[in-house]
């Protein structure tokens, strides 16, 4: 378990750096993320460790409230890059990283059943390590996901990956 949970603290920082300005990530802002957004030589216009709303925005210093929910950090990059050009700045040097993910939550037959902040790249096994293990009972082959946009569970296999705002549930086994 210590071993594991080694692994995903060095997973942790890749998956920030890999999310972070590159636009290589298909991570979608959503509710609760906690953003940094900084614009180069212009310190009025960085904000750090900014959540976003329940309705998934977000307030920015010249621009008001911006809606980024869905949006990747490339988009918004460019987003933010294109309102303040012209206006207030003649070519914003924007950079967009996640500091903290929103939660992905985990029940059932598992150790430390609770709400883990999600990282990209992480698979159902790494979320169960995650939540100290396996219960005795634990029915391996029986793990239910209702992913953050849908209403019925489905039944996933210890190597599928995590999304955001997942809740996995680990059923009991009755033999």
């Amino acid at each position: 378990m210590l071993r594991n949970l080694l692994f995903l603290l060095v997973l942790i920082p890749v998956a920030q750096v890999m999310a972070s300005d590159s636009g290589l990530s298909n991570y979608r802002l959503g509710m609760g993320d906690i953003i940094n957004i900084t614009v180069f030589d212009e310190p009025e216009l960085s904000v750090s460790k900014v959540r976003l709303s329940d309705r998934g925005s977000i307030s920015y210093p010249m621009l008001g409230e911006i809606n980024v929910l869905g949006l990747t950090v490339a988009q918004l990059r460019a987003l933010i890059a294109g309102k303040l050009r012209g206006n207030y700045l003649v070519d914003p040097q924007v950079s967009v990283s996640i500091d903290e993910y929103r939660q992905f939550y985990l029940n059932g037959m598992v150790k430390n059943p609770g709400g883990f902040h999600y990282q990209p790249g992480l698979t159902v096994r790494q979320a169960i390590a995650l939540a100290g293990g396996f219960q005795d009972r634990a029915d391996r082959n029986d793990i239910a996901v209702i992913h953050d946009n849908e209403k019925k569970p489905h039944r996933e296999n210890l190597d599928n990956l995590v999304e955001p705002g997942d809740t996995i549930t680990v059923e009991e086994s009755f033999f």
